[in-house]
């Protein structure tokens, strides 16, 4: 079998720690500085104080108190007359190009950056589907032999769930950073009229946004979050995947954002778990499922083999219809990758657990499923 992934060279891995590394560190130093727009001053009962006034995109004003004039308010102004935090990122992710890791196309890195801009990220937001594959080779050092590209950018949140993944108490006006990026996205309506939780441009329906959640009491209906303005469509199985989230960073020639995406471990076992319920016209989509999970799972498999039992491990442990799903994923694997020695592995942790789980069953005086 040919061979699914080539390590980076030294100086490739180099550059993407270096980028990762200023990102972090720009994100954390971002402030009403690094926005567009203008320090305005009040007097008032004979004192100075001084406000950043900016319009955001979507064309709402908004006005943000700074503070009182002083030694910290004049360095935050002097800031302003200084390079952007933001734009600092641009030369090392160029960089990080030339060396061979793997960007993203310049429209999409323009959406996912203002969803970031707009607090998608810091709200609990995690990137998921392809893009976060891509984002997965920078950060094991690895350049994936399939490198196909999409034209959707899949992302999901918790929902009512946000202990499962970051702090949510922050605001995330997603409706507007669609609005504010201008490119014709309306959202997808469902038979009821109701908005659903995608969103697309009518004269490219292939270039779509997809916002998902875990299934919650509601069941599979798009669940309306009211802090991030947006409804979320609940996926089986999507606890999954937000249950270990990392940090990374998505790049192309126009610069780099901070993101959030699944532990790869479990990104690749939840591609798994759902491959079996992608049906019909989204066959396409299941067997890029399956092929981005033997891509993680041959890499993992080779040099994180811990990890990844104890994921499996974690996985076997949550019920009778996690482990028939789980199964077909994995006999699918087994079929279109049968030199994929991870792939008999997992059959046979599948058949031991399954075993073990059964034994439990009769004892309990419960048939096994």
């Amino acid at each position: 079998m040919p061979q699914l992934f080539t390590e980076l060279g030294l100086s490739a891995q180099t550059a993407y720690a270096q980028l990762l590394d200023a990102s972090l560190g720009a994100e954390h130093a971002r402030s009403v500085a690094d926005l567009p727009g203008s320090f305005n001053a009040k007097t008032v009962k004979g004192r100075l104080y001084w406000y950043f006034q900016y319009t955001e995109p979507s064309g709402k004003l908004r006005q943000v108190y700074v503070g009182p004039d002083g030694e910290a308010v004049q360095r935050l102004m002097q800031r302003k007359t200084e390079a952007n935090v933001s734009a600092a990122l641009q030369p090392l992710a160029r960089s990080a190009l030339a060396l061979g890791c793997a960007g993203i196309l310049p429209r999409h890195f323009r959406v996912v950056r203002r969803l970031a801009d707009y607090g998608l990220f810091r709200a609990g937001g995690v990137l998921v589907g392809t893009h976060a594959f891509l984002a997965f080779g920078n950060m094991l050092g690895v350049k994936w032999s399939t490198m196909e590209r999409t034209q959707d950018i899949d992302l999901a949140h918790p929902g009512k769930s946000i202990a499962l993944v970051l702090p949510g108490d922050d605001e995330a006006r997603v409706d507007d950073a669609i609005t504010s990026l201008e490119m014709g996205f309306l959202p997808v309506t469902g038979l009821g009229g109701a908005a659903g939780a995608t969103y697309l441009i009518p004269k490219e329906p292939e270039f779509r946004l997809d916002f998902l959640t875990t299934l919650h009491r509601g069941g599979d209906r798009p669940f309306p979050h009211p802090r991030l303005g947006i409804p979320l469509q609940p996926l089986p199985f999507m606890e999954f995947s937000l249950e270990g989230i990392e940090q990374t960073v998505l790049f192309c020639p126009e610069g780099a954002v901070l993101v959030n995406v699944p532990d790869p471990a479990r990104f690749a076992l939840h591609k798994l778990l759902v491959h079996a319920e992608r049906k019909g016209t989204f066959r396409a989509k299941s067997n890029k499922d399956l092929a981005q999970s033997a891509h993680l799972l041959d890499y993992l498999w080779m040099h994180r083999r811990a990890q990844l039992g104890e994921v499996v491990v974690d996985l076997l442990g949550r019920g009778a219809g996690w482990v028939n799903r789980f199964r077909q994923g994995v006999e699918a694997l087994r079929r279109v990758y049968p030199a994929l020695e991870v792939a008999g592995a997992l059959v046979e942790a599948v058949e031991s657990g399954a075993a073990r789980g059964g034994r439990r069953a009769n004892r309990e005086g419960t048939p096994p499923s």
